[in-house]
Formats: structure tokens, sequence, C-alpha cells
């Protein structure tokens, strides 16, 4: 009982630590902390509502990563880090949702075409009533929903572990996302639509490379700030 208990606990923990590295890697990748920026425990644990615990391995989890610096006596701090390494992480997540796109394109039923249609079509009347929030859940919808139709599951993790070093907010609030994206998912549904592998294939390179550049203008931006 007290080890099942033990567990649960350690489970809970983890789950915590991960939400608050999450949490912090958005800010860092979106610019909200520049590099040279002070991250303080406490800090992180009272803007997520958690202990110190997980929060202080959220912090260590992201120096091993790279992403902070614990400098004694001060803590961490977020390291280095230019507009280049954002598109690069967008480069390398590109060459995974590649292959996942392109199997979808070779494999969706139009029951699962249609779907991603009414996908697209409520992400662009939440762009149009400028519900960002929204808008930004139902990119992260349309992407997950096509990555599940191409029933690669080896393939989906090995893009889950890439995708945790890019924020999944922040996006709307960077000039021009929400008119490329509609665009983009218009031209990688067009593609999956017409059956077309290498077309789907180079949709979503063009898509996800426009994504971070981006991005990398919107932290250069900061930085320069």
């Amino acid at each position: 009982m007290l080890n099942a208990l033990a567990r649960s606990n350690t489970r809970g923990r983890r789950q915590l630590s991960e939400e608050a590295a999450n949490y912090v890697r958005a800010l860092i990748v979106s610019g909200e902390l520049l590099p040279g920026s002070r991250v303080r425990v406490e800090a992180i644990a009272e803007a997520l509502g958690i202990s110190t615990t997980p929060a202080r391995e959220a912090l260590q989890e992201l120096k091993v990563e790279g992403f902070l610096e614990l400098i004694p006596r001060h803590g961490f701090r977020v390291a280095q880090l230019t507009g280049k390494d954002i598109e690069d992480l967008f480069r390398v997540q590109a060459l995974v949702a590649g292959e996942l796109v392109a199997r979808a394109a070779q494999q969706a039923t139009p029951t699962q075409i249609t779907g991603l249609e009414t996908i697209h079509e409520n992400l662009q009347a939440a762009a149009k009533a400028g519900d960002l929030t929204r808008l930004e859940e139902l990119n992260h919808i349309f992407h997950r929903e096509i990555y599940r139709i191409s029933d690669a599951p080896k393939v989906r993790w090995v893009l889950g572990l890439l995708t945790r070093y890019v924020p999944r907010i922040y996006y709307s609030s960077i000039e021009g996302w929400p008119e490329s994206t509609i665009e983009d998912h218009g031209a990688i549904l067009d593609m999956i639509k017409a059956a077309d592998p290498e077309g789907a294939r180079a949709a979503i390179h063009e898509h996800l490379g426009h994504s971070g550049s981006l991005l990398a203008a919107h932290f250069n931006e900061r930085l320069q700030a």
C-alpha cells in the first residue's frame, strides 16, 4: 500500500515537473525570458501553483537540455539562444513531420479528410472572430490528427520528443502567424486530398519553416528591444 502510494506520488511529481519544464521552455523560446535572465525556482512554483520540488526538477532538466545555466551562488539563468537556433529546431522537426504527413496523404480515408476539413474551417472561423486562444488550440489539433492518420506511432513518438523544444503557446501574438497558418494548412490539406505524399511533405516543410522563421524574427526583435 505504501509502495503504491509512493509510486503514485512520484508519477504526480514527475508530471508536474514536466509541465513546469514545458512552461519555462516556452517562455524562453518565445522570447518572454531572454538569455541572461534569472529564473527562480520559487517564482516558477508560484506561477504554476506547485511546490518547489517539481519546479526545481524542471529547471534541472532544462539545464541538461541547454536552455538554462546554473551559476554558483546566483541560481539558474537563461542560456544563450539565437533566432538561428530556433529555426534549426523547426527544420529538424519538419524532417520527421514530413514523413508523417506523406504517409497520411497516402492512406487518409474520405471520413478522415472530412474531419480535417472541419478542423480547418473551425480554425478559419476562430481567426475571423479574433479568438487567438482557440486558433492556437485548433492548430495543434490539426497537426495531431494528421500525424495520427499516418499510423506510424514510433515516428510520432520521435516527433513528440522534438516538439518539446518549441512552444505550444504564444504563436498568436506573433505578427503574420494567424494568416500564414490558415494558408499553410490549406496547402497541406490540398495535398492530402490529392493523395500526393511528396506534395504533402513539401507543404509541411514549408509550413514549419515559415513558422520557425516568424518565431525567430519575433525572438530577435525581443533581443534587440
